[in-house]
């Protein structure tokens, strides 16, 4: 069974900084794939940034230029470095894996509980 185990999220002013952490633990044989999503109160839960096996990132049209994806593959671990902070980040932030429990098996994926981002104007 594979566990993310998110943690990072707070409250900060605008402006501010927050870094989240996802670690991935359990029967991995590879990650296909890392990234984070964000839900905002009555909204749909959307991409914020993804980052591939290879290291090829992706982000939202709203967060780049402040939000940085990164990954330690030694220790499964994706991270999400968030700077100049808006009152429209604010929202739960989900990790997600896409990963194989073996080398020939399908991908499959799985979601952190999530982690509260709460950016005050």
């Amino acid at each position: 069974q594979v566990q993310l185990v998110e943690s990072g999220g707070g409250l900060v002013q605008a402006g501010g900084s927050l870094r989240l952490s996802c670690a991935a633990s359990g029967s991995i044989s590879r990650i296909n794939a890392m990234g984070w999503y964000c839900q905002a109160p009555g909204k749909q839960r959307e991409l914020v940034a993804s980052i591939s096996s290879g290291g090829s990132t992706n982000y939202a049209d709203s967060v780049k230029g402040r939000f940085t994806i990164s990954r330690d593959n030694a220790k499964n671990t994706v991270y999400l470095q968030m700077n100049s902070l808006k009152p429209d980040d604010t929202a739960i932030y989900y990790c997600n894996l896409l990963y194989q429990r073996f080398l020939w098996t399908r991908s499959l994926e799985v979601w952190g509980q999530g982690t509260l981002v709460t950016v005050s104007a």
